[in-house]
């Protein structure tokens, strides 16, 4: 993939929400964004791999923070990304040469290429988590130890407050989430910021590629009337992990998280459950009291009338869906990287994480 056109945006956006694992923010509104802008401004986002950057180039990873419950009725005003990129700028005195997707789950995959075009810079193929994760630490960034200051958030109204120094990347989520919260539930976020070299050892590359794959996938399957599920799971080197409907859902936003759970039932069979955890995104699921997936693999939800992906924000009851099981990158399995995104790191200290087959690129 070298660049993004308006004709790529919908397999994108699929994509990106098949790959958010229920988080990263709703889809819809990151895709209407960026269509617009690419209808107004015309041309396309120029997307880069990661070793057309040169060592010394400055870089900079934007996303949003926040519960993805409140992304939906709080719409960005427009020029968060950009406020914020500017501000770092002028604080290191060091000019931005290229844009790094956060986490390439949700809607935070798309507005890294709403800032580029905006900004008039290329994009990076790949992110710091192939998937998404709801905590800042959560990233191969920080398990590889690039530091997190400075980092910005902006809010609708121009405000950028910046971190100068952040002795840990559990501060730095501590401080922004609080931050956050303040500025609505929801902010604009350019963290970490780095220089080429350290983005190439640690980034997760070709994801970008990888959601329009994903993506292409669906609207061929809609084009003929079949269901994609099987075919993404193979993609994705995954499994159909249940197919059902929902039967129950629990959800609440607490400090600036959507966090829940849900009960899925098999079609003509009311004893036959998976139950499901999620905190933004899904964490664990259990099939029959037993557990068949938990984080870092990626557990998705699909709609099976059209094989949409289903953010946590959006469950109901009634629904009918198929949940998807996809292992996880390589990056996010090793040992270091499991004490920040196991199952431990959620709370679930007496859950071991057993890895599916393979690995998601």
């Amino acid at each position: 993939m070298n660049e993004v056109t308006l004709a790529d945006v919908e397999a994108i956006a699929i994509g990106a929400g098949v790959l958010g694992t229920g988080g990263g923010g709703n889809t819809y509104m990151g895709k209407i964004w960026l269509k617009r802008e690419l209808k107004e401004r015309g041309g396309c986002v120029q997307i880069i791999q990661a070793d057309e950057v040169a060592d010394d180039d400055f870089l900079c990873s934007l996303g949003t923070m926040g519960a993805p419950t409140v992304s939906n009725e709080k719409p960005m005003q427009g020029d968060e990304l950009v406020n914020i990129v500017r501000a770092l700028e002028h604080h290191t005195h060091e000019k931005v040469k290229a844009i790094i997707i956060g986490e390439i789950g949700g809607s935070n995959s798309l507005k890294p290429l709403i800032a580029g075009l905006q900004l008039g810079l290329p994009v990076i193929d790949g992110d710091a988590m192939g998937r998404a994760f709801p905590e800042l630490q959560m990233d191969t960034f920080s398990i590889g130890g690039v530091p997190h200051h400075p980092m910005a958030l902006g809010d609708s109204y121009g405000n950028v407050v910046i971190f100068h120094q952040l002795d840990s990347a559990l501060r730095a989520e501590q401080y922004g989430r609080t931050l956050t919260i303040d500025m609505g539930g929801s902010a604009a976020l350019g963290m970490p910021v780095m220089h080429g070299r350290d983005m190439k050892k640690h980034l997760i590359r070709n994801t970008l590629s990888l959601t329009k794959k994903i993506g292409d996938v669906v609207l061929a399957a809609r084009k003929k009337n079949t269901e994609p599920s099987d075919e993404i799971a193979e993609l994705c080197k995954g499994h159909v992990l249940f197919r059902g409907k929902i039967s129950d859902v629990e959800r609440r936003t607490v400090k600036g998280f959507a966090r829940g759970r849900m009960t899925i039932t098999a079609f003509g069979n009311s004893n036959d459950k998976l139950e499901l955890v999620f905190q933004n995104e899904n964490l664990i699921a259990w099939h029959n009291g037993d557990i068949v997936a938990t984080v870092p693999d990626l557990i998705t939800l699909l709609n099976l009338e059209d094989g949409e992906p289903i953010g946590t924000e959006m469950l109901r009851y009634g629904l009918r869906v198929a949940v998807l099981g996809m292992p996880a990158p390589k990056e996010l399995k090793t040992e270091k990287a499991l004490e920040v995104v196991g199952p431990k790191a959620f709370g679930y200290p007496e859950i071991t994480f057993a890895p599916m087959p393979g690995n998601l690129l």
